[in-house]
């Protein structure tokens, strides 16, 4: 989803309240709270994250178009890279950052209370790209920014069927949920956690 402008990509996104067990929801429609659309940190966030997301799928791309068979080298090639950026701009921003799924092959990347109800809302609406929710985090108040993560076609060698999942994959993820995706498919999201000014350490 391409656009010329923050405001207009913002104001096409759900504003959600985190309240404990109870998330309330604004029409898809509607604008956000002027504070949250004119907040530079949050603006950022959506472009940070709209880069790594198109790192990742030119990588990924870049390595299948090679025609070599997924190895470990995928992760060196593709993942790696992918996560040390993103923990290189959450730890410049002073942001929290996670890629997160329901069907996880790492542990450390299970979906909290919080961003499953995200993730939720995301898939019942393919074409809601991201959402924004005022929340807080190990006792900072914020906002964080959850936007999908779309499976590709160069994904399918280490996230398609069970069997064809490589080796090195079946031997290091024992416990591996994340595979049996197709193209499209919700395959996760990013999440962001941006504290309030106040908060920022």
């Amino acid at each position: 989803m391409r656009v010329s402008s923050i405001h207009s990509l913002l104001a096409a996104f759900l504003l959600l309240t985190a309240v404990p067990g109870k998330v309330q929801e604004t029409p898809a429609a509607a604008p956000l709270a002027p504070s949250a659309a004119k907040d530079a940190a949050l603006a950022r966030a959506v472009h940070e994250v709209g880069r790594i997301d198109a790192l990742r799928s030119t990588l990924a791309r870049t390595f299948a178009a090679g025609g070599v068979i997924a190895t470990e080298s995928t992760f060196a090639q593709v993942c790696k890279p992918v996560k040390a950026e993103a923990m290189k701009v959450a730890k410049a921003n002073g942001w929290s950052f996670a890629q997160l799924a329901e069907r996880n092959r790492n542990p450390e990347n299970a979906l909290d209370a919080e961003g499953r109800r995200g993730f939720r809302q995301l898939q019942r609406d393919p074409t809601l790209v991201a959402l924004v929710l005022r929340t807080s985090m190990n006792g900072a108040r914020g906002v964080r920014y959850v936007r999908r993560i779309t499976l590709e076609n160069a994904c399918l060698a280490c996230h398609g069927a069970r069997d064809a999942r490589p080796g090195f994959v079946k031997k290091g993820y024992p416990n591996d949920r994340a595979f049996g995706f197709a193209s499209g498919d919700l395959r996760g999201i990013y999440s962001v956690f941006i504290p309030d000014a106040a908060d920022r350490r």
